[in-house]
């Protein structure tokens, strides 16, 4: 039986063939002693049965509302983009598939923004660890509100838990789709929001993750390639925001190379850093062919397992 009619906060969950994760993620949503939230999960094309438990979990006497949405599959971007598109509550939080949300966090989360919260912040940034309790990266200096670009820029580490204000996200423009691609670094609104407003800080685990060996962090290599539109298009975002020379022709080596992969000539007369791009041809050749190795390798170690 659902007893909050009124949730302050959406846990949102995309799912690709996670049936065998996915249950982890909900136990610890029924273990949380603040039931202020509904759990939307957006099932991005699974062909196993992903559907099947959670029409299960549909019909148990749960707290919390349970909302389930299919699409065909598009990539973490697109469910991220059906998320936003549907989620009516103040604030939001992507748990993945293969997370748990950390003992209490819901609480935290509610808690702090009840008496914290305001328009002047697009949310809050909170801290991951792994589900052995070992902290992932740094912990976030002694200041009351930071932005996640800021935060690395300062020496900051490690995957973050991000609690946007719904509002705040709508504001912004949706994750491109481009054809045969399903990758685009969930980075671009983050960014965009980064522009406008800081994150207020909560020294405070929210999430225990797991790193999936067929998750994006183990073949990211293999992302470059075939995702070669989606990491030029980022490439041309990064530019336009980053603070220093040496990091913009990093960048501009990056944007080479994506454009070496997706065939496209004009990658010159389209970058925002023209110059910066010309220079940095010889490097972004030389990273097209270092990735291209370690793709390969991926590929054999994938097929040997």
């Amino acid at each position: 039986m659902i007893e909050n009619m009124d949730p302050i906060l959406t846990v949102f969950t995309p799912a690709y063939n996670r049936a065998h994760t996915l249950g982890r993620t909900y136990e610890s949503l029924k273990k949380q002693d603040c039931k202020e939230f509904v759990w939307l999960i957006i099932d991005d094309g699974s062909a196993d049965d992903t559907a099947e438990l959670v029409r299960l979990w549909q019909q148990e006497e749960n707290d919390f509302e349970i909302r389930y949405i299919y699409k065909e599959n598009g990539g973490m971007h697109t469910a991220h983009n059906i998320a936003y598109e549907n989620i009516d509550t103040e604030l939001n939080v992507c748990i993945d598939s293969d997370d748990c949300m950390a003992e209490g966090a819901v609480r935290k989360i509610v808690d702090f923004w009840k008496e914290n919260g305001s328009e002047l912040y697009a949310g809050i940034i909170g801290l991951d660890d792994t589900l052995d309790g070992v902290l992932i990266g740094k912990k976030f200096p002694s200041q009351k509100s930071i932005t996640l670009s800021g935060y690395y820029a300062g020496g900051g580490s490690g995957d973050k838990k991000l609690v946007y204000r719904t509002s705040v996200m709508k504001k912004y423009p949706p994750y491109p789709v481009f054809r045969g691609e399903k990758y685009i670094s969930l980075g671009y609104k983050y960014l965009l929001c980064d522009q406008d407003y800081e994150l207020l800080v909560l020294n405070e685990v929210l999430c225990d993750v797991e790193y999936q060996l067929d998750g994006s962090s183990f073949n990211m290599y293999k992302q470059y390639v075939d995702n070669p539109k989606g990491f030029a298009f980022m490439r041309k975002v990064d530019m336009l925001y980053d603070k220093t020379l040496q990091r913009k022709f990093i960048t501009c080596v990056h944007y080479v190379s994506s454009s070496i992969f997706s065939k496209n000539k004009n990658f010159v007369k389209e970058s925002p850093q023209k110059i910066l791009t010309i220079l940095a041809i010889p490097f972004g050749i030389l990273l097209s062919l270092h990735i291209k190795v370690n793709t390969n390798k991926y590929m054999k170690i994938s097929k040997t397992k």
